[in-house]
């Protein structure tokens, strides 16, 4: 496919604001029409990729974006402009398939990331694992495309998803640092350039051990430094000298090699 007119494309390839626009009476969670304005200025200041309007590039970053805009904001899939309803399936990493009807129960973070030591999608809901990331990063957590590999029908792409990490996630202080995840998907689409299928592929160790890294220990550490901290650190050393180390290693370093024992 070669670069195309923006407004010769279906609206769901467009620009994301096109997309909410066409959609205005939709079903809309909390009745709210979402706004990406802090997004787009953090895409635009933070985006490693500038991909030329109507390039394959851009038109699979704005169908990806969508369709992320609709899994999170609307909830009737039926009217979702991004996808096939009836036949759209998701996996990641070869696990199980998910319906439309799936992802906008769960959400796209409890069906990504599954049970992991660092989340636990049985324990969270669609809203309170979005609370999770929205604290995190409330400057948002951003997405682009890096590179194309092949065009439709079936579209391989690896993409890059980021946020700087200045709020708190869980019990664990923020850094300051800017983490990533960087992956790879592959969408199946029709001759409208609509969702059928999507497969994605990624590892998300690192993120969880970048996410994690600062937790009780780093509150327990200001306390060390006190007198009181002094003959407790003494305590501890005559009442459990070992264990006590593998337990603050364990804590800060274990992290599931597979996001999937399970799982955007």
């Amino acid at each position: 496919m070669t670069t195309t007119q923006n407004n010769e494309l279906p609206v769901w390839v467009q620009d994301r604001d096109k997309a909410i626009a066409h959609s205005t009476n939709d079903q809309w969670r909390d009745g709210k029409i979402p706004d990406y304005t802090e997004s787009k200025i953090g895409l635009a200041a933070e985006s490693t990729c500038n991909h030329v309007e109507g390039s394959l590039e851009a038109i699979v970053q704005n169908l990806v974006r969508t369709f992320e805009m609709e899994v999170s904001f609307k909830t009737n899939p039926e009217q979702w402009l991004s996808v096939v309803r009836e036949r759209f399936r998701m996996s990641s990493n070869g696990s199980k398939e998910y319906t439309a009807d799936d992802v906008v129960k769960g959400g796209t973070y409890n069906l990504f990331i599954g049970d992991t030591d660092a989340y636990k999608a049985s324990e969270e809901t669609f809203e309170s694992s979005g609370r999770l990331f929205r604290t995190a990063f409330p400057k948002g957590f951003l997405w682009e495309v890096l590179e194309v590999y092949s065009g439709p029908p079936n579209i391989a792409f690896k993409w890059r998803h980021w946020g700087t990490f200045i709020g708190s996630y869980k019990d664990y202080s923020p850094t300051g640092e800017t983490i990533e995840i960087i992956g790879m998907s592959v969408a199946r689409v029709t001759e409208d350039l609509k969702i059928s299928a999507v497969e994605h592929y990624f590892d998300n160790t690192q993120f969880f051990a970048k996410l994690t890294s600062l937790g009780d220990g780093g509150n327990e550490k200001q306390t060390e430094n006190s007198l009181w901290g002094f003959f407790r650190k003494l305590w501890r050393r005559s009442e459990e000298p070992t264990v006590r180390v593998q337990e603050n290693f364990t804590q800060q370093t274990e992290v599931s090699a597979c996001p999937f024992h399970f799982r955007w």
